[in-house]
């Protein structure tokens, strides 16, 4: 019988294989472009920080699974359940199909980080229209999913790294680049439509006061 640690590695192998290869390979052939621009920023600034964290994330969650079939870390015992297993199951099922969706409604506005000479076409439906970041509110479940599969320090630390690093990349790299490129429609749209969650995190409109004659 195959192990909840296997599983999660396979597991996670194939989210990175559909989400990030064959997504590129999809870009690469519409565009011309892979839509990737890596860790970019001046070390040090919440731009390179939320990419270094990124990548720590998805190294974290493929160690967990790893360090667990060697026997360097044991789950924790209350994570460590048949219900756990099952809701991780499902949660990471969500989150697959979640990321690819919204990947697919991105189309060739799809883009990893950030190139701020390039002005994308702004996308406001589908998945989109319930949330601004749904590629990333997708990881979210899909790498806890994965965590609970195999719940050691490993994996719990990676998925709160995850948070961290989706935080800074949206807040102070994504909404600023879309305020300076798309102005007022942006603007309009992030006050009406949340963050990761519909109705969290939305944008407060800076209305400039009229003139008084």
């Amino acid at each position: 019988m195959i192990s909840m640690a296997s599983l999660m590695l396979a597991l996670f192998i194939l989210y990175l294989a559909l989400a990030f290869g064959v997504r590129t390979v999809l870009q690469l052939r519409r565009t011309g472009s892979t839509g990737f621009k890596g860790v970019s920023g001046r070390p040090g600034s919440a731009e390179w920080l939320g990419g270094v964290l990124f990548i720590v994330a998805l190294v974290l969650s493929l160690a967990a699974p790893v360090l667990d079939l060697v026997g360097a870390l044991e789950p924790f015992g209350p994570f460590d359940t048949q219900v756990g297993h099952a809701l991780g199951f499902v949660l990471y099922g969500l989150g697959l199909v979640g990321t690819l969706v919204a990947q697919g409604a991105m189309s060739r506005s799809w883009r990893i980080g950030v190139d701020e000479s390039e002005k994308t076409e702004l996308v406001t439906t589908g998945p989109f229209a319930l949330v601004r970041n749904p590629i990333f509110a997708a990881m979210i479940p899909g790498l806890l999913g994965l965590a609970l599969m195999v719940p050691n320090v490993a994996a719990l630390i990676g998925f709160v790294t995850l948070i961290g690093a989706l935080e800074l990349q949206v807040r102070f790299v994504e909404e600023p680049y879309l305020l300076g490129a798309h102005g007022e429609i942006y603007a309009k749209y992030a006050s009406r439509v949340g963050r990761f969650v519909p109705g969290l995190g939305r944008l407060k409109l800076q209305r400039t006061p009229r003139n008084i004659l």
